[in-house]
This record gives C-alpha cells, sequence and structure tokens, in this order.
C-alpha cells in the first residue's frame, strides 16, 4: 500500500499549473494541457454527494454558461472513483466534468491535499480550493480553504465577471 503524498506548497498567480491526466465521471481522460488555449477553473472538493460539494458543485452548474461565455472551462476534481463522479453527475444534473484523484497526486502537486482543521482538528484531507489557469497553462488566481456555500459569486466578483 501506498501512502499517500506529501502536501505540496500552494500555487500562486504566475506559477506553471502542474500538468494532469485523469479520467472523468464519463470515463474519459482529461489533461490539463490537452485545455491550452483556454481559461480553465480547477476547482477541489473533498467528496461527491456530500452537502457542501453538492452546493458547490450545482453552484458552477448554475454558472457554467455565464462562465463560458467569458472563455472559462470548469473542471471538478476530488479523491473519488469516477463511478462515484458519475453518480454525483446523473443525480445532480452536473453539466462539466468531474475528475477522479484517487492517489491524491493532483490534488497535493496543486496544494489542495494537506493538514487542515476539521471540527477543530487538524487532519489530513482535501483542502477545498479553486484555481484559475490562464490559456498558457499559468496560475491567473487561487483561493484555498475556500466556503463551498458563496463560492462561486465570489469567484465571479475576483475575475470581474459581475
Amino acid at each position: 500500500m501506498s501512502q499517500s503524498p506529501a502536501p505540496a506548497q500552494r500555487l500562486a498567480p504566475g506559477d506553471v499549473a502542474p500538468d494532469f491526466t485523469l479520467t472523468s465521471d464519463s470515463g474519459d481522460e482529461v489533461t490539463l494541457s490537452g485545455l491550452r488555449g483556454r481559461k480553465v477553473i480547477v476547482y477541489f472538493y473533498p467528496a461527491a454527494m456530500t452537502p457542501g460539494c453538492t452546493t458547490q458543485a450545482c453552484d458552477f452548474r448554475d454558472s457554467l454558461d455565464a462562465l463560458q461565455a467569458q472563455g472559462y472551462e470548469v473542471l471538478g476534481i476530488s479523491p473519488d472513483q469516477p463511478e462515484k463522479l458519475a453518480k454525483f453527475r446523473e443525480r445532480d444534473g452536473i453539466t462539466f466534468p468531474l475528475l477522479a484523484d484517487p492517489s491524491k497526486e493532483t490534488l497535493s502537486a496543486w496544494g489542495a491535499f494537506g493538514e487542515k482543521k476539521n471540527y477543530g482538528k487538524i487532519v489530513q484531507g482535501v483542502i477545498r480550493s479553486t484555481v484559475v489557469v490562464d490559456e498558457e497553462g499559468k496560475v491567473a488566481h487561487a483561493a484555498y480553504n475556500v466556503r463551498a456555500t458563496g463560492h462561486v459569486a465570489k469567484l465571479r466578483r475576483d475575475l470581474g465577471l459581475d
């Protein structure tokens, strides 16, 4: 059994976004480099079909047309298996790719896995995070420890989209 990778440093604007190849909820492989030339919002969440993660995914779903009209793609990444992500997509009508990272390698490389507080205790886990990647593959915006509720509206304000 391999251990989870050690937590990586958080990304900051100007950093090159680490490339990844992950399996989606539909079984397709998605690579970040395959989206070069487009702006990509990559958000990391702890677990499909939990209340906070559902709120956040539905907010992105409901804002997707407006985000795409501004040239943004959205990808959600969690440690869940593709089969669970497919159930999440079907249950909640998610209209953007949900990517599986059960090894947590991508989560760690993007600074979205490590120590966090959960009900006052320090635990290892997924840090709810959103990173915006520009057309050249560089980080344009990075937010860590975000709240599920209201996050998409705040992100749109931060990006000047409202």
